[in-house]
C-alpha cells in the first residue's frame, strides 16, 4: 500500500467506531487468485493486489470503474451491487445497477494475469455507450518514480524490476493521471480518484502510476474485458504478447467462466464425497498458498504496521497447524492433497534453521526470513524473543506426514530429527519449556500452550517411523512435559494457568491452552492418559469454554481470545470474538469427547459433543461468525462488523477437520454403538 492510499483511507475512516483509519482492509468483497496473485474485487467493483507475499509483485494498488453515457461518466459503486462466486471456482462475479441498465462484472486471476470482464444487460442500449477504467499501479510498492510506455492498444507502468501491462479485447484509449500533490495530500478531505484532468504539465501523465482508459462499447457487443499483467522484468515483446493474446482469448463471458472452470478443477481439490462448506474453506487456504505450498496468515492489510506487525507472512506455527488438519481432513474425506502435503513438508524441510528450530516468519513466496520481532534464534545472542510452540508445531506435522503421506522420505525424517534437538534446546531440567514468547505474540513467559505442542511434538514423533533410539528420546522427553504439567495446575480455579513469569502465576484463561487437548490425544495413542490427568482437562477445557464464551446483544457470539484481551476493541468495553478460538473450541471439545469416549466415559463424550457441535456451527456455512464468500475474518466486533485478516486461513483448516472428524463419526457403522476401546498401535 502507497502512502497517498493510506492517507485518503485515513481520512476518510477517522472516527469510525470500528475501522482502524489507514489499512486496506478486506473484510467485504472476494478473492480471486488460486496461483501466485491474488486480486481483491470490492463490493464496487474496484480490485487490487494483494499479490506481493505470493509473486514479490505488488501489481494494481487502487482502481475505479465506470458506464459513460451521453457524456456522462457513472462510477460504480457498493450501493445496489450483488457479488459472489460463481459455483465452486475463483470467479468473482458482481452486478452493478446504473439508473436502468444493469452490468455483469466478472473477474478472474490465473497466474500472474488478471481479467476483468464486464458485459451490459437488461436496459443498457450500447448506444454511445463507454468502459472507463481508472487503474493506479505500485511496481516496487512504489507511489514515485513510475514510467508509463503506451504501446498502441497496450500500456506498461514500470519503475525498476517490476513492469506492469494492461490491455483491453476492443481498442483502448488512454490517458496517464497525476497522483495526489503534496497540497492534496495535507488537505482535510481526501482526494477523488479518478481525479480532474492533468494541467499543462503535460510529461506528469506519463510519469505517473495512474492509467485512465476508455473502451467503446458497440450494439452488437456491449462487453469487453480489461487485462492486466504483473511480470518481474523479462522481455517486453513477450509480456505484450502475453496481455494482448490474453484479451483476446478473453474477451466474452463464457471463455472467462470456462477458464475459472478449468482453474477449479486444477487447483482445487476434488473430494470423493462432499461436506458442507468444504469448497468455501478450502478456497479460502488456496487463495492464501503460493506456489511453493506455504501460506500467508492473511491478505495483508496494515502494511504500515500501524496497529498490527503486518499478516502477509508465513508463520510456521499457523502453517503448520493448516498442514496438519488439511492432513486429518484429507485422511477422512479423501481431498486429494497430496501435492499440498509433499511441498508443505518440503517447504519446512528448507526453511529449517540449522540449529534446528524455525524462524518467526518467512515470506511465502520463496522462504526468505521476513521482518519479524521474534527471531531471537536467528539473532547473535541469548534471546527469549523466540516462539519455540512454532517449531514443535512443524515437527508434529512432519511426524504426521512421515506416518501417513511418505514413510520413506528421508529429508523428512533428517529434518525431525534436527527439529527435535531444536525442541529439546528450549526444554528446561524441570519437563516445560523454557520463557519464550507466546502464541499470540503479545507476552513471554513458560506457557502451557507451549508445553502442550511440546507434548504433541514429542508424542508425534516417538509414533513416527524413525529409528528406535530417536523415538525413544521423543518418549522420554513426552513423559517428562507430561508430569510436568502438573506444575501449572491451579486447583482453585481448575484450569491449567496461561503462564509463569519470573516466579509469579498468570492465572488468566487462555484459549490457546485447548491444545492441551490435542496433546494428550496424541500421548494416550503412546501411553494412557491417567484418570486424575484426564479429570483436569475436562475441568480445563469445561472452564476455558465456559469463561471465554460471550454472546453480546447482536448478531454474533463466540470465543474471546484470553481473558482481559485488550488488542483492536476500539470503543467496545469488551474482548472482541475470535473466529480463531471459536474453531479451536469447537475441535478441542470434538476431540476431546473422542478421548473420553475412549476411556469409557460416554456420557462426558456425549456432552462435548454436543458442545462441539454448538461451537462449530458459529464458523460454518450460515454461522453467525461466516462472511460472504465463506470467510472467516480473524476478529468481530459485538455488532457483526468483520476486523483484522479476512480471510484468515487457520480457522478455515480447523473448521474443515472439525467438520470431517464428525461427518466421519456420523457415518461410522459405529455411530449409534458404543465406542470401543482405543488401540494405542
Amino acid at each position: 500500500m502507497e502512502l497517498h492510499g493510506a492517507l485518503n483511507d485515513f481520512k476518510r475512516s477517522q472516527g469510525d467506531p470500528q475501522r482502524f483509519p489507514g489499512e486496506r482492509r478486506s473484510t467485504t468483497g472476494l478473492f480471486s487468485g488460486l496461483d501466485e496473485r491474488l486480486v481483491h474485487v470490492s463490493r464496487d467493483g474496484s480490485v487490487r493486489d494483494y499479490s506481493y507475499p505470493l509473486s514479490g509483485l505488488t501489481g494494481i494498488e487502487r482502481s475505479r470503474f465506470g458506464l459513460e453515457r451521453d457524456g456522462d461518466v457513472h462510477w460504480f459503486d457498493s450501493d445496489g451491487t450483488d457479488q459472489r462466486y460463481v459455483g465452486p471456482t475463483a470467479v468473482v462475479e458482481t452486478t452493478h445497477t446504473v439508473g436502468e441498465s444493469t452490468c455483469v462484472q466478472y473477474d478472474l486471476t490465473i497466474g500472474r494475469l488478471h481479467l476483468t470482464h464486464f458485459a451490459l444487460e437488461e436496459g443498457a442500449g450500447a448506444e454511445d455507450v463507454s468502459l472507463h477504467a481508472c487503474l493506479g499501479f505500485a511496481p516496487e510498492g512504489r507511489a514515485g518514480r513510475i514510467g508509463q510506455l503506451w504501446h498502441g492498444n497496450a500500456v506498461e507502468i514500470h519503475h525498476d524490476t517490476e513492469h506492469d501491462f494492461l490491455a483491453a479485447s476492443a481498442e483502448l484509449s488512454v490517458t496517464g493521471q497525476v497522483p495526489e500533490r503534496f497540497a492534496e495530500l495535507l488537505a482535510t478531505e481526501p482526494a477523488d480518484f479518478p481525479r480532474s484532468p492533468t494541467d499543462d504539465r503535460y510529461e506528469e501523465a506519463r510519469l505517473s502510476p495512474i492509467v485512465l482508459g476508455e473502451v467503446e462499447l458497440t450494439e452488437s457487443s456491449p462487453d469487453a474485458t480489461i487485462v492486466t499483467l504483473l511480470s518481474d522484468g523479462g522481455d517486453r515483446a513477450d509480456a505484450l504478447e502475453r496481455v494482448r493474446t490474453a484479451a483476446a482469448e478473453y474477451a466474452d463471458r463464457e471463455a472467462i467462466l470456462e477458464a475459472g472452470r478449468e482453474q477449479a478443477r486444477d487447483k482445487l481439490p476434488d473430494p470423493d464425497h462432499d461436506i458442507e462448506g468444504g469448497v468455501a474453506d478450502l478456497r479460502a487456504l488456496a487463495l492464501l498458498r503460493a506456489p511453493t505450498g506455504a501460506r500467508m496468515a492473511g491478505p495483508e492489510f496494515d502494511p504500515f504496521y500501524r496497529y498490527s506487525g503486518g499478516y502477509g507472512y508465513t508463520w510456521f506455527r499457523d502453517d503448520a497447524e493448516i498442514s496438519r488438519f488439511l492432513l486429518d481432513a484429507d485422511r477422512r474425506l479423501g481431498l486429494g492433497l497430496e501435492d499440498w502435503h509433499a511441498k508443505s513438508a518440503r517447504f519446512y524441510a528448507e526453511t529449517q534453521l540449522s540449529d534446528g528450530t524455525w524462524p518467526h516468519r518467512v515470506w511465502p513466496s520463496n522462504g526468505d526470513l521476513a521482518p519479524g520481532w521474534a527471531h531471537g534464534r536467528v539473532e547473535e545472542g541469548d534471546s527469549e524473543e523466540y516462539q519455540a510452540d512454532q517449531t514443535a508445531s512443524v515437527a508434529a506435522y512432519l511426524a504426521a506426514s512421515l506416518r501417513h503421506v511418505d514413510p520413506t522420505d528421508e529429508r523428512v525424517r533428517e529434518t525431525l530429527a534436527a527439529a527435535l534437538d531444536g525442541l529439546n534446546d528450549s526444554l528446561a531440567a524441570d519437563g516445560l519449556p523454557v520463557r519464550v514468547q507466546n502464541a499470540w505474540e503479545n507476552m513471554t513467559g513458560r506457557f502451557a500452550h507451549t508445553a502442550a505442542t511440546f507434548l504433541e511434538a514429542y508424542a508425534a514423533i516417538a509414533r513416527a517411523p524413525v529409528d528406535d533410539a530417536l523415538a525413544a528420546r521423543a518418549l522420554e522427553n513426552a513423559r517428562s512435559v507430561y508430569e510436568s504439567l502438573d506444575d501449572l495446575w491451579l486447583p482453585e480455579r481448575g484450569i491449567y494457568a496461561m503462564r509463569t513469569a519470573d516466579g509469579d502465576v498468570d492465572d488468566r484463561i487462555d484459549g490457546s491452552t485447548l491444545a492441551l487437548v490435542s496433546a494428550h490425544r496424541e500421548y494416550d495413542a503412546l501411553e494412557d492418559v491417567d484418570d486424575e490427568r484426564l479429570d483436569r482437562v475436562v475441568s480445563h477445557v469445561e472452564t476455558t469454554l465456559d469463561e471465554l464464551y460471550r454472546n453480546p446483544e447482536g448478531p454474533v457470539e463466540g470465543l474471546a481470545r484470553f481473558e482481559g484481551d485488550p488488542w483492536r476493541v476500539r470503543d467496545q468495553g469488551a474482548a472482541k470474538i475470535w473466529t480463531v478460538t471459536t474453531a479451536w473450541g469447537a475441535n478441542a471439545a470434538i476431540t476431546l469427547s473422542e478421548l473420553l469416549a475412549a476411556h469409557g466415559r460416554h456420557e462426558e463424550a456425549q456432552a462435548f459433543e454436543e458442545r462441539g457441535r454448538t461451537l462449530l456451527a458459529l464458523v460454518s456455512p450460515g454461522g453467525a461468525l461466516r462472511r460472504s464468500g465463506g470467510y472467516l475474518p480473524e476478529q468481530v466486533f459485538d455488532d457483526g462488523t468483520a476486523d483484522s485478516a479476512t480471510p484468515l486461513g487457520w480457522p478455515h483448516a480447523i473448521r474443515l477437520a472439525t467438520a470431517s472428524a464428525l461427518d466421519s463419526a456420523d457415518s461410522s457403522p459405529l455411530a449409534d454403538t458404543e465406542t470401543p476401546p482405543q488401540s494405542h498401535e
